[in-house]
């Protein structure tokens, strides 16, 4: 008897109780029109304390391919959810957040890609039902992070959604990323990929657990791992500003030996210049911190969670 292909789904959670349940609801009907696929769940809970686990316990009791990682601590808006897509052992896995802002239905327009031969199927953003301003703000970061990386893809407002083959997932394991930028590995790895267009919804329940240190985060992850071009840049103004201090003097001699008797230097341009330069120098320490940081992460080679608890596995 021939074994039926897996579609795996992917997903992670904290504090998602008033989610799971539509979540696994809605996603089983997408299943439905795969009858002749099996398919497994893997969640990756994130220490939830809401009662979440409870609801993960109980569906995992009643559908043996409901498989729940329940980590001992928060390990993060990145960690967590990538170590559920490498706990995956299906042909195709599905990713997709547990808010229901990224809608299952989408499943049937993503496995048709994946049958023209696409390894990978990323769900990109055509718009939003959230805020405005991030939205062209995040718009702002990808056009950024696309110019800071040349020779590697890009892809635009997508932020992981998407169906990917067994062979892309074989790949990023390989890789051993320790603390990962997802949405860069999977235009990085090079497989052929399609983009599919959806609009973002609003949380279904909840309000976000992302804030302004969590999305700065991913942003410079981003780009410490996928661009060596701040450093460069770094050196670039260096030398750009010490030619510009060397006019600058040159210029203020010219001035007082003509003007001798009534040019004044003052002290605002020292002040404004000392301010300047300072300013300069601690946004590229900054920078440099960034990469050593990330050369820290990669050397301590830690786990990307530690499991309290696997549910049918």
């Amino acid at each position: 008897m021939n074994r039926k292909p897996v579609i795996s789904i992917a997903t992670s959670c904290y504090n998602e109780c008033e989610n799971i349940r539509p979540f696994y609801d809605r996603v089983m009907a997408a299943l439905r029109e795969f009858p002749d696929h099996d398919y497994e769940f893997v969640v990756s809970d994130n220490c939830s304390t809401d009662g979440t686990r409870e609801i993960l316990r109980e569906i995992a009791a009643r559908d043996r391919n409901f498989k729940v990682i329940l980590n001992a601590g928060n390990f993060g808006h990145i960690r967590s959810p990538y170590n559920a897509l490498m706990n995956t052992s299906g042909d195709a896995v599905f990713y997709l957040c547990s808010d229901l802002q990224e809608p299952p239905e989408l499943l049937s327009k993503f496995m048709a890609k994946r049958a023209e031969g696409y390894k990978a199927v990323c769900g990109v953003r055509s718009g939003t039902r959230a805020s405005w301003l991030m939205e062209k703000i995040r718009s702002l970061y990808y056009y950024l992070l696309a110019k800071a990386s040349p020779g590697q893809r890009i892809i635009p407002r997508f932020t992981g959604f998407g169906l990917y083959d067994r062979e892309v997932i074989a790949a990023l394991r390989d890789l051993h990323e320790p603390y990962p930028y997802f949405r860069g590995l999977i235009g990085e790895i090079g497989f052929p990929c399609a983009e599919v267009e959806f609009e973002q919804d609003k949380r279904l329940h909840g309000s976000t657990k992302n804030n302004f240190f969590t999305l700065y985060d991913m942003a410079m992850t981003g780009f410490v791992n996928h661009s060596l071009l701040p450093l460069r840049l770094a050196v670039f103004a260096g030398f750009l500003l010490g030619t510009a201090s060397l006019l600058v003097a040159l210029t203020y001699l010219v001035l007082k030996l003509v003007f001798w008797n009534t040019f004044s230097f003052g002290m605002a341009p020292l002040m404004i210049g000392m301010f300047f330069f300072g300013a300069v120098q601690l946004i590229f320490i900054g920078l440099l911190g960034e990469y050593i940081g990330a050369i820290l992460v990669r050397v301590k080679d830690r786990p990307l969670v530690v499991e309290e608890e696997r549910l049918n596995f």
